[in-house]
């Protein structure tokens, strides 16, 4: 029951860049125990697009661009997959022209805007006391900027990838982790079936986290990951005797998206770029798949090893929340709404050697968090590698990488 006798002040929350299993779960977590203090917890839209979309009108029908939030509409959606709010890659302080609202097409006529103002000026229109944004090293990076800008603002972090600096674990990645592990063990009777290569590509754009983790689990014999450019013929030679060991003939390689081969490089679907310069991924597992087939005939006298090749994309990023992204979100929100309550702001809430911390928000711009090579990856091997899971955290990733 929200305490409606003092209104304490208006909390905005807001989800950007990709969505993941748990961000509903972190939304609800804020709401409830905001309300309950006495707060107004309204949802922005869209992620920052809804701040520059907005019109600063009383008159103007701005649903579109922020709904209030109560107890009833984030709890229908608490349990479930995606965002509610809804999500986009906007950069309010990189806006192409095309891309301004038409509101405000008169004002900003540059190639490329920084809507800034218009973010601020929104803010304070709808009350604003303090922002919560969900969302990876991009979305929060932004974050940083309306932090340095006077915002008052607290962060959760939120990616697939792992790789948002400053914490060891980030809403969305067990799950990507768990279905990347049951998809592969789906595929992989197919592959015994018919004797084959079994190839298949994942998200990691700049860190191999989730190629990594489920191929330390089982559920691949090798990993290629962005941190270290591998070779190909040395790959097909560790897959040919991965399958001849095995009674069943297939072996299994992930392949993170922005993984790189000696001589190659990062292979992207198309031209287009986003809002943060990232150009479109994907390809790299077709890449890995023909010279896997083309080049395991040095390595079996002639003959050709056949591949079944899948990208396995949204599908890791869709659907309900494990059990990791049902609960860490529930902290992560109480985290921050008992920063907010302490008047503490320009923070990030993590967890770090198995605790849930906070940390200051700036660290999200501070460094790339990469996969530790010389720590968990054999390049001669092309999967992880450790000594000791002795005082390791849970995933054996540190906020610092």
């Amino acid at each position: 029951m929200a305490n409606v006798n003092v209104k304490k002040g208006v909390i905005a929350i807001l989800t950007g860049g990709g969505d993941v299993p748990g961000l509903n779960p972190a939304i609800r977590a804020v709401t409830l125990a905001a309300r309950r203090e006495g707060f107004e917890v309204i949802g922005i839209r869209r992620g920052w697009g809804g701040l520059i979309d907005m019109v600063r009108d009383h008159q103007y029908d701005n649903s579109d661009n922020y709904q209030v939030l109560t107890n009833e509409v984030v709890n229908r959606a608490g349990r479930t997959g995606g965002t509610f709010l809804h999500t986009s890659r906007t950069r309010p302080s990189h806006v192409k022209r095309g891309a301004v609202p038409d509101h405000l097409q008169g004002k900003y006529a540059a190639e490329v805007n920084d809507l800034t103002p218009e973010v601020l000026a929104n803010i304070a229109h709808l009350g604003i006391d303090y922002l919560i944004p969900i969302g990876g090293d991009d979305t929060l990076s932004y974050g940083v900027r309306l932090y340095q800008e006077g915002v008052k603002v607290v962060a959760i972090p939120k990616t697939m990838d792992n790789d948002v600096p400053g914490t060891d674990y980030c809403i969305g990645f067990s799950t990507c982790v768990t279905r990347t592990i049951e998809m592969t063990n789906r595929l992989r009777t197919s592959a015994g079936s018919h004797e084959r290569f079994l190839v298949m590509e994942v998200f990691g754009r700049y860190a191999g986290y989730t190629a990594l983790l489920p191929t330390m689990a089982g559920a691949a014999n090798r990993c290629v990951i962005p941190e270290y450019k591998f070779d190909m013929e040395r790959l097909t030679e560790l897959m040919v005797e991965d399958r001849n060991r095995n009674p069943s003939k297939y072996a299994v390689a992930l392949v993170s998206e922005g993984a790189m081969f000696t001589g190659g490089e990062m292979v992207f679907a198309d031209d287009a770029r986003d809002a943060y310069g990232h150009a479109k991924l994907g390809g790299i597992g077709d890449v890995v798949s023909a010279h896997l087939r083309d080049l395991s005939a040095r390595f079996t006298g002639g003959k050709k090893i056949e591949v079944i090749n899948q990208k396995l994309g949204y599908l890791v990023r869709g659907g309900d929340p494990d059990a990791i992204d049902s609960i860490v979100p529930m902290a992560y929100g109480n985290l921050a709404l008992d920063l907010i309550l302490k008047r503490n702001h320009g923070r990030l809430v993590v967890l770090k050697n198995g605790r849930y911390d906070n940390v200051p928000l700036d660290v999200v711009t501070s460094f790339k968090k990469v996969v530790n090579v010389k720590e968990h990856y054999s390049t001669e091997r092309y999967r992880p590698h450790y000594r000791s899971f002795e005082m390791k955290p849970l995933f054996l990733v540190t906020s610092e990488g």
